[in-house]
């Protein structure tokens, strides 16, 4: 996800001996380690700045620890833009970039995204509940949550993509939301490691259903969106296998996987990644109240419906947290009082192993792409040619996912709430990844060349995949492998 072909004079790929793919597990695992100082009492990463829902701007910024409560919002917010202005600048020297023009673009690429964040965590955008909208005095929300950021960023990029050209191009060597969302990904598994670890009491069935589910889930998706893009719309397979992938694996990072496993140009995932967003905005916004709707009598397939149906982790998990706060409402007014995280826990096991499958099935498609489809006439596909296609990032994100899982089963009570805050910090920063992702996704989609490589056609396949039969599939599997289970009743 880094250029359209018509723009790559503009956005060069910067490809040396080090890449994207090695450096996103690099910085991931730097700050992954560090965020594990929490454990043996050395909050090295509690300055990163955080951004709560707010009414009161100056109430929306603050640093993660208390510990750093004296440099207050502002302040962690320089304290993050200067670590991550020298750490991905040395990581542009190490692809050879332009090395000022990265630092100065980088510089507005960090301010403008961060200001998108700020804005879409407003009260009237991000609050989701009406408990919480009586606390914040407020009569309406969006009930975007406050990822409702990453919303306003790709809007914004948007809109310097497609009417300030002369910016998007002074920009062009920071706008690389290829590595930021690998970078992103390679902290997410610490965070999802100990959700999952959290949810083991149900675990072992819910882990289970949930790999079963999502099995039998994708390889229905993955099938059938080919076969109607191929088909039905006379797309390539270069467009096909990674619109596929987007809408049944997990959206943006499932794309790009697959476009990194195929040689697909940079154009496929790009285009994939912006209808993935845009269409799990309207999921997020519809999904959770058909749930309450429909699916309060059944908790668990609710939870996991928002697993399998939302294509993206932030989207995923955000729906999740509503949808289990809106059943337990219904709930308790019956008098039935759930225990808390069980329904958003069934989301995260759903979501954990639907990651994971990235990596397996972006190892499959390289696979049949070296032998099969993209092999040169008088070669013979190369076990280390599987090597070179297989997206790296996904080993950093397995890695950091098994070392937290393995630490936080059987840890104690203390042990596990340093783990939490450990990860809840290496989380900040993969939301900043997240919201540069974003807006950078912005930034190189000029409408004008997307429409022309096909762009259209592109969203009728998704709108017909995922509410003709992707979002009904997930229900019914849903129902298969989790009705009848239903979270501990509180005591």
């Amino acid at each position: 996800m880094q250029t359209t072909s018509t723009q790559a004079a503009e956005f060069p790929t910067g490809a040396t001996t080090w890449t994207e793919d090695w450096l996103a597990v690099v910085i991931g695992l730097l700050l992954f380690v560090l965020s594990l100082g929490v454990i043996g009492g050395a909050d090295i990463l509690g300055w990163v700045v955080t951004t709560s829902v707010w009414t009161d701007l100056s109430k929306a910024l603050a640093p993660a620890s208390k510990g750093y409560a004296q440099l207050g919002g502002i302040g962690a917010l320089l304290a993050t833009y200067a670590a991550l202005l020298v750490i991905m600048t040395a990581g542009a020297a190490a692809l050879r970039l332009d090395v000022k023009r990265f630092a100065l673009g980088f510089t507005v690429a960090f301010a403008l995204s961060y200001l998108c964040w700020i804005v879409g965590s407003q009260a009237n955008l991000a609050v989701t509940t009406p408990a919480d909208l009586s606390k914040f005095g407020i009569g309406w929300s969006l009930k975007l949550t406050n990822e409702g950021g990453y919303i306003v960023a790709l809007l914004a990029g948007l809109f310097i993509g497609n009417f300030v050209p002369r910016l998007a191009v002074w920009m062009k060597e920071a706008i690389r939301p290829e590595w930021y969302i690998k970078t992103a990904i390679v902290i997410l598994g610490g965070f999802l490691g100990i959700t999952a670890a959290e949810k083991l009491g149900l675990a072992t069935s819910l882990m289970f259903r949930g790999f079963a589910a999502i099995v039998e889930a994708y390889l229905i998706y993955w099938a059938v969106v080919y076969y109607i893009a191929r088909k039905w719309f006379g797309f390539s397979r270069e467009w096909a296998a990674p619109l596929a992938s987007g809408i049944s694996i997990c959206g943006v990072s499932a794309a790009i996987a697959t476009g990194s496993a195929i040689r697909a140009r940079p154009v496929v995932p790009i285009m994939v990644a912006s209808l993935v967003v845009i269409f799990a905005v309207v999921e997020l916004l519809v999904l959770p109240f058909a749930a309450q709707a429909f699916l309060s009598h059944e908790p668990m397939v609710a939870g996991a419906w928002m697993g399998l149906a939302v294509k993206t982790d932030g989207a995923a998990l955000a729906s999740g947290g509503i949808t289990e706060a809106l059943i337990m409402s219904t709930a308790a007014a019956q008098g039935i009082n759930y225990q808390k995280g069980w329904i958003l826990g069934t989301t995260a096991t759903i979501k954990v192993f639907i990651d994971i499958f990235i990596g397996v099935w972006a190892f499959v498609l390289a696979y049949i792409w070296t032998t099969h489809i993209n092999v040169r006439e008088g070669d013979k596909a190369r076990a280390v040619e599987i090597w070179q296609r297989f997206p790296k990032f996904i080993l950093g994100y397995v890695l950091t996912f098994v070392v937290i899982l393995v630490m936080a089963i059987g840890a104690t009570p203390e042990m596990t709430a340093k783990i939490k805050s450990a990860m809840g910090e290496a989380n900040t920063f993969r939301g900043i990844f997240f919201v540069l992702t974003f807006f950078t996704i912005g930034v190189m989609s000029d409408f004008r060349k997307l429409w022309a490589e096909g762009i259209g056609r592109l969203a009728a396949v998704y709108l017909l995949s995922l509410f003709g039969f992707v979002i009904w599939v997930g229900l019914a599997i849903s129902f298969i492998f989790f009705a009848g289970v239903t979270p501990p009743l509180a005591p």
